[in-house]
């Protein structure tokens, strides 16, 4: 954010309320970075542009520090062309980047290390511990991108990171204080259905925009109107987002995630994390039974669910039980994701009515009369992968 004041702009804090509680944001230190370039052509096409940024970190008015950093950004050029370019830096001296932004190197801070997975041995709790901790901290990083609103996907990590933390105390309810987790379970079922009106505006609007490309003018200019009315839906629902996100109830959530990460409220159990995941398989391999031969939406959005909590349950028992484990992960995505698509594709035709009072949607139809004939063959590996990893 450009701004000549000494301190950050409002509007920038904002952003980092559940970072930064109520302490202020003060200057540490300054970086100047004078950057250089050069655009290297093949003939006159545009091959690669290659940048040299010449770093000054200055601190309480002198310099402490000076780096460089060299980067191939590459353009029309093709990946033979990259590495000439690469190897010509390394024999000019150029030699590889440790991975860190600007601001960790000024601060000599070490590159960020992911927590690693428990040992397969090691008790329940760690595990939940272990998995609480990784979405707890994927919904603080996408926290700040929900509130600013111009990037869909941190809604989209944030409202994920919401449905695996439900998802993992669903899976743990048995070795949970019952008081503990429902209450718990409650407030992230609140955030999500916060959450959702703006996800399902996004895809819409990334759907609807897609589809207009394709048509004629004449078409085009109607979808174009309905596009827009979508974008109006979304500013509106962006609002109440934020609203809440600020209140004392987002705020006292975030401080209950983080404890719980740290501390669980646990009761004794002999349970293994391997008896808790195969408990969710069970009831998706139960649902999948009962399914009719043309299952109905309802029913399929049913499976879609089951099929998500069967999955972030395999994901925390991963390390227990292995390549069985991830096998089963896979299947469960792939079902996943053409079950999403088949919702997406219900949602776009319920949009349409409720705008043209009548549908236009050939696409709907489309996925709509596919996905039965798709989704049985996935159905089947996900069965056989799921029996061999819980068996």
């Amino acid at each position: 954010m450009p701004d000549d004041k000494p301190d950050p702009p409002a509007s920038l804090r904002d952003l980092l309320i559940v970072h930064l509680g109520h302490r202020p944001l003060v200057p540490i230190m300054t970086l100047r970075v004078w950057r250089t370039g050069v655009l290297v052509r093949d003939r006159r096409r545009p091959v690669a542009e290659v940048v040299l940024d010449n770093v000054t970190v200055v601190k309480d008015g002198r310099v402490i520090q000076r780096f460089r950093e060299l980067e191939i950004e590459q353009r029309q050029g093709n990946e033979a062309s990259r590495r000439a370019l690469e190897r010509q830096m390394r024999e000019a001296g150029a030699s590889d980047h440790d991975g860190r932004p600007k601001l960790f190197r000024a601060l000599s801070l070490p590159a960020p290390i992911p927590d690693e997975q428990p040992d397969p041995k090691a008790p329940i709790v760690d595990h939940l511990k272990w998995a609480l901790a990784q979405h707890v901290g994927w919904l603080l990083a996408h926290d700040p991108g929900t509130r600013l609103g111009t990037e869909p996907e941190s809604l989209h990590q944030l409202r994920v990171a919401t449905r695996r933390l439900r998802a993992v105390l669903r899976t743990a309810r048995p070795i949970l204080l019952p008081t503990w987790v429902t209450t718990l379970e409650q407030e992230l079922t609140w955030l999500s259905e916060l959450l959702g009106p703006a996800r399902d505006l996004d895809v819409q609007i990334a759907h609807f925009t897609e589809e207009s490309a394709a048509l004629d003018a004449r078409d085009r200019k109607l979808l174009t109107q309905f596009i827009s009315h979508l974008r109006t839906q979304r500013e509106a629902v962006q609002q109440m987002v934020v609203s809440e996100l600020t209140g004392v109830r987002y705020v006292e959530l975030i401080r209950r995630l983080q404890q719980a990460a740290q501390a669980p409220s646990i009761v004794e159990s002999p349970l293994t994390v391997r008896q808790l995941a195969k408990r969710e398989f069970m009831k998706l391999r139960k649902a999948i039974s009962r399914l009719a031969p043309s299952p109905s939406d309802t029913a399929l959005h049913t499976i879609r669910i089951k099929t998500k909590r069967a999955r972030y349950a395999a994901e925390l028992a991963r390390s227990s039980v292995g390549k069985p484990a991830s096998r089963f992960i896979k299947s469960a995505r792939a079902a996943q994701d053409l079950l999403g698509l088949h919702q997406d594709a219900i949602q776009a035709e319920r949009h349409v009515r409720q705008f043209l009072k009548y549908s236009t949607s050939v696409r709907a139809g489309f996925v709509g009369r596919n996905v039965h004939k798709e989704i049985k063959p996935l159905f089947k590996s996900l069965l056989k992968r799921g029996k061999k990893a819980w068996r």
